[in-house]
């Protein structure tokens, strides 16, 4: 799911790309309008009226606004997303036949959508940033549903999993210890990626797919006179809008 100030704004932006697969301004489950495309490599995104944005641009597109995920087991992905990641607010719960997903592969079939937010407010160093976001979980009723990360491999293309902004990597452990949800991997102390570091772990949702938490410790600014933000041991609270701006300084320009 992918933010935008004006869904039609970014369709008129797209068009003339001509996208592999582009279904043009609709209406979703919400009554909200939306849009699908399809990347080069078979990746399909929705195009979403942003719940949130931290600067204005000279681009329609934002940031990721959330993500849509296929389950098994609604009632007990739910329990999943509500009691580990938050996201405890169910904002839509409906079954049927939907309009927008009959131009998507499958998409002529029954379905329960259900869409949830986060009823507090996030407070990582980067929350201002990514914003605020949605989980819109995915039941077929009418087919078994297939696998996607069957046979995948990790640096395949294509979406590998979900990323976290986390702190207190700890607490957050034992958290999804206590509900039932074990790390699967973990490294342990600061992981050293080059110009940052942080820790990491995952974990798995119901039915696998994977879940990244990274508690970041350091990042650079300007790392031709070795400027960083070390956030290690910091309090748990957005990163001034300034500091997040200079990371900017960073981006790769063709």
């Amino acid at each position: 799911k992918i933010n935008s100030v004006s869904v039609k704004d970014v369709c008129d932006f797209l068009q003339p790309l001509n996208p592999p697969s582009f279904t043009g301004l609709m209406n979703n489950s919400l009554g909200k309008t939306n849009a699908f495309l399809q990347d080069p490599y078979g990746n399909w995104f929705e195009i979403i009226t942003a719940r949130s944005k931290f600067m204005e641009t000279n681009h329609p597109c934002g940031g990721v606004g959330g993500v849509t995920i296929g389950v098994s087991n609604m009632d007990k992905s739910i329990a999943f997303f509500a009691g580990v990641l938050g996201y405890d607010v169910i904002k839509h719960d409906e079954t049927g036949v939907f309009e927008d997903f009959k131009s998507l592969p499958g998409g002529n079939q029954t379905f329960r959508r259900v869409v949830m937010i986060a009823g507090k407010t996030r407070k990582g160093p980067f929350s201002d940033l990514l914003g605020r976001t949605e989980i819109e979980l995915i039941q077929v009723l009418d087919r078994k549903p297939e696998k996607i990360y069957e046979g995948r491999y990790w640096g395949d293309q294509g979406f590998i999993h979900l990323c976290y902004d986390v702190n207190d990597m700890k607490g957050l452990k034992k958290h999804c210890s206590n509900l039932g949800s074990e790390f699967t991997a973990d490294s342990s102390n600061s992981f050293d990626m080059g110009q940052a570091a942080g820790h990491f772990a995952y974990i798995e949702d119901p039915d696998g797919a994977l879940i990244e938490f990274v508690e970041t410790h350091r990042v650079p600014v300007i790392k031709k006179i070795g400027w960083y933000f070390r956030l290690k041991g910091r309090s748990p609270k957005p990163l001034p809008k300034w500091m997040v701006w200079a990371l900017s300084f960073n981006r790769v320009k063709e």
